[in-house]
Formats: structure tokens, sequence, C-alpha cells
């Protein structure tokens, strides 16, 4: 991965972090990683655990940020959820997949769209 494509990223993944956190989230990990794979954002919504994959686009070429979780990459993500929920002892009555896309706009504030219960 490029440098660039790295500091998009990163930019998508803060201002996904803030737009959660202004709307009540609290963070319980960033960029948790573990030999098989890494989940952008855990947070806990209530007695909701959510495990959050952040998307950032700057063009619509290749289709929404969202279309890029093929149902290899929700497998994926869902046992790296069961694996920090093991290691970390966490218990949680509901368990949550979301999205957020990040559109960083040519001016103006960038768009983050937050798709809760995704997958």
């Amino acid at each position: 991965m490029t440098t660039q494509r790295q500091a998009i990223g990163a930019y998508g993944e803060r201002l996904a972090a803030r737009h959660l956190e202004e709307r009540g989230l609290v963070i319980l990990a960033r960029n948790w990683r573990c030999s098989d794979g890494e989940v952008d954002l855990i947070l806990r919504d209530g007695d909701c655990v959510v495990f959050c994959e952040v998307k950032t686009r700057r063009t619509a070429t290749f289709g929404p940020p969202a279309g890029a979780i093929d149902a290899r990459k929700v497998r994926k993500l869902r046992g790296l959820a069961v694996r920090w929920l093991t290691e970390t002892g966490t218990r949680a009555p509901q368990v949550r997949f979301d999205v957020v896309e990040v559109f960083p706009q040519p001016r103006g504030a960038s768009r983050v769209v937050h798709l809760r219960a995704a997958f």
C-alpha cells in the first residue's frame, strides 16, 4: 500500500472515530491487530460491542466504499470479532458490525456515512 493511500485511510479512520464518539459510542480499541488481521474500530454502544470497518474513497470510480466488503471480508471480520472477545474476556449481550464510509471533499468538510448493522 502506498504512503498516500495509508494517509487517506488513517484520515478516514480518525474522522470515523470522531463521528462515532460524537454520537455517544465509546472507543474500546483502534486498529486492533492479531496474526489473523485487523479491525479498524471496536466500540461500545450501550450494551452492544460494535466492530467497525472504515472505508475511505476519494472517488466513486470503484463504487461505494462499503461495496469493497465482500463475503470473504465479512467472514474474516466475524472471526476477528470472536478472537477479540475471547482474548479480552469481553462479554456483550449484543455484537454488531458497522461500516463507516468517508468521502473526502475537494472543498469543505468530508462526508461521513455510518451504516449500522451493515452485515
